[in-house]
């Protein structure tokens, strides 16, 4: 009696679990997971078209990361931006000028000089940007689209658009141009970029009011949140940050030019819309803006391998930019 009372419940227990999965799987918002998915569709593309032309070799993956990390150190930084609703356009000049003040204190008064210089830049940039935004109301777009001209300007006027070497040897082996131990230093920097970015952006009360403070800043304010002030703080962190970028293109390349960065602003919203981060604020991925970055790495040099020529390849990356904001619609 007891046995045949029980069939029925073991019989149903299937349909049951069939029926909850298909609901949550309808249920589930695929748009978090296309990064991931675009990510291994795309590498394995290349590794059975290029695999022949040394797609798959370790130098060229190494190549990758090595040519992808300041990209990604940078985009660190604009998901705090994005993920707050606003936009920073001045991350590849403030790089670029970076790499420059860094080499011309280095030649004149030595290493410490030359990486507070670096960071100075990048501190001064970040208080303008978000003064102007956070206490007079200017859109982050204006304000830095104005401050890309500016810091591009002054980088190549102080430099008269020549080159800065770095003899250096500590800066350059420290700032990407070394090895810690088998691991290159470049991709050192990207992973305790990402990791603390992720920490602090997901587990942190600054991380959470970053966020609500995107999602709405009428609902934020409510709650006591100071939504000047965070605004502030997050082009401050992002300016900051692409400082430390432009300071990696100079150890890496052992010299600072007014021309490193030019063009690394679009390639770091990509990256940060592409892994996830909503365009319109309330919602940021650090570890997805990771994936963002490997995308476009990955794109650029599998077309590259194909022969594609460089106006092909901008065609190709403008493309993706589309699709970055396509992906990053509201519902």
């Amino acid at each position: 009696m007891n046995s045949q009372a029980s069939e029925p419940v073991r019989s149903d227990a299937p349909g049951r679990s069939t029926a909850e999965l298909v609901r949550g799987l309808a249920g589930l918002d695929w748009r978090r997971y296309v990064i991931y998915i675009a990510f291994v569709a795309i590498f394995v593309l290349f590794a059975v078209l290029l695999g022949n032309d040394g797609f798959l070799s370790s130098n060229n993956l190494l190549n990758i990361f090595r040519q992808t990390a300041t990209i990604t150190v940078i985009a660190v930084g604009m998901t705090y931006v994005i993920a707050c609703a606003e936009i920073d356009l001045s991350v590849g000049s403030v790089a670029g000028l970076a790499s420059v003040c860094s080499a011309m204190a280095i030649a004149h008064y030595g290493l410490f000089a030359g990486i507070a210089a670096g960071l100075a830049v990048g501190l001064v940039v970040g208080t303008v940007n978000g003064g102007l935004v956070s206490l007079l109301g200017i859109p982050s777009f204006l304000v830095t689209l104005g401050m890309l001209g500016i810091a591009a300007g002054v980088a190549q006027w102080i430099t008269s658009s020549a080159p800065q070497p770095i003899l250096n040897d500590t800066f350059n082996l420290a700032f990407g141009g070394g090895d810690f131990g088998p691991v290159p230093g470049l991709l050192v920097w990207m992973a305790v970029f990402v990791l603390l970015g992720a920490v602090v952006l997901n587990r942190t009360r600054f991380g959470r009011q970053v966020l609500a403070t995107g999602g709405s800043r009428t609902a934020a304010d409510f709650t006591g949140i100071n939504t000047r002030r965070i605004k502030f703080q997050v082009l401050l962190i992002s300016a900051t940050v692409a400082s430390i970028g432009g300071m990696l293109y100079a150890g890496r390349l052992q010299s600072g030019r007014f021309q490193w960065g030019a063009g690394d602003e679009l390639s770091a919203i990509a990256a940060v819309i592409l892994g996830g981060t909503s365009l319109f604020g309330g919602r940021g991925t650090v570890v997805g803006t990771l994936f963002g970055a490997l995308l476009i790495g990955i794109v650029n040099n599998g077309l590259i391998l194909a022969g594609l020529d460089s106006s092909q390849q901008q065609v190709i990356r403008g493309v993706i930019i589309i699709a970055a904001v396509a992906l990053a619609r509201k519902k």
